[in-house]
């Protein structure tokens, strides 16, 4: 609530000279020869009300200052315009990506984490799924509901797909859905611990292809590298781990990032992984302009019905109870 005339409170200033002029007034004195029935009396109902008469009245006066000043009750509306970004993520899911080197989870594990953590940072921004190992397909179109993301996200897991690397497929996938996007920005976030074995698109044509299209590709390059270690299913003992070496192919993922605009990261453990997906997230903002309409609803009732049925009040206590008799 706002008051349009807030200088009309001023007028409250006037209450002490109210006062002083009610107390100036002359008043009628009975002479008695003992002052005892007055005594009884003093902590009477009606000379109670009578000492609240300068109060109520004095109520009635803010609350007629307050009507005076205008309340009114804002109702606004917004109207949002925004220039969002599209984003696919672009994830491998090769049996590589079981490797524990992100101490206590695989890479995977740890991907889709921080992966979730960036979905639920963006705001206004359509964001889709593609997978890819041997084969690429898309896990979930281009969305504002980043809930069914996030969940379609948590489903993902090692062996949905047969096992390889379709690093080309997985860009091509991911462009196929952004080509037609209108969107001011349009990114891939490639993520992989590999080099590209499979696929009928080898990755720099698949590069040249987003380019086309006004496609920026992000790629992350995840783990340590070198000898890591790796878990493998043994018939006679079980789950057992083995040190194995995967290499990552740099130099390919930094000419794709070149030649559509984008940038190559490195994450080594899942701190690094965190902040790349903080620096992406800060390299690629929604511009979102807002427009306001106000509406003023008038709220001077509020003061003055009490005022009023205080006003009345006080004059029926005046004719009633605290009548006076010449």
């Amino acid at each position: 609530m706002e008051f349009r005339y807030p200088y009309a409170f001023l007028l409250i200033a006037l209450l002490p000279l109210l006062f002083w002029i009610s107390k100036r007034a002359k008043r009628v004195t009975l002479r008695f020869s003992t002052a005892t029935v007055i005594r009884t009396k003093a902590l009477s109902t009606r000379t109670f009300f009578y000492k609240m008469l300068p109060w109520m009245r004095a109520g009635v006066f803010i609350l007629l200052i307050s009507a005076l000043a205008r309340p009114e009750r804002i109702a606004a509306e917004r109207e949002y315009q925004t220039k969002g970004v599209d984003i696919m993520i672009a994830l491998d899911i090769s049996g590589s990506m079981l490797a524990e080197d992100f101490k206590p989870e695989n890479r995977i594990a740890v991907a889709k984490q921080e992966a979730i953590k960036f979905i639920k940072g963006r705001e206004n921004d359509r964001m889709g799924l593609v997978v890819f190992a041997r084969k690429a397909f898309a896990q979930c179109p281009l969305t504002l509901d980043y809930d069914v993301l996030i969940n379609l996200l948590k489903e993902v897991h090692i062996g949905m797909i047969d096992d390889g690397t379709a690093i080309g497929m997985g860009i091509a996938s991911a462009v196929n859905r952004l080509r037609n996007s209108d969107a001011k920005s349009k990114i891939i976030i490639l993520i992989t611990d590999g080099e590209n074995n499979a696929g009928n698109i080898d990755p720099i044509t698949a590069a040249e292809l987003a380019k086309t299209f006004g496609i920026k590709v992000y790629t992350i390059g995840v783990g340590k590298g070198g000898l890591v270690p790796f878990p493998v299913n043994d018939p006679l003992f079980g789950k057992r781990y083995v040190q194995a070496k995967v290499d990552i192919d740099e130099m390919t993922l930094k000419r794709i990032a070149d030649i559509t605009g984008g940038m190559f990261f490195r994450a080594r453990d899942p701190k690094s992984l965190a902040e790349i997906y903080e620096r992406i997230n800060q390299l690629e903002k929604t511009d979102v302009k807002v427009k306001e309409y106000r509406s003023y609803l008038p709220q001077f009732h509020l003061f003055l019905f009490p005022a009023m049925a205080l006003l009345l009040f006080e004059l029926l206590l005046s004719r009633t109870v605290l009548l006076k008799v010449p």
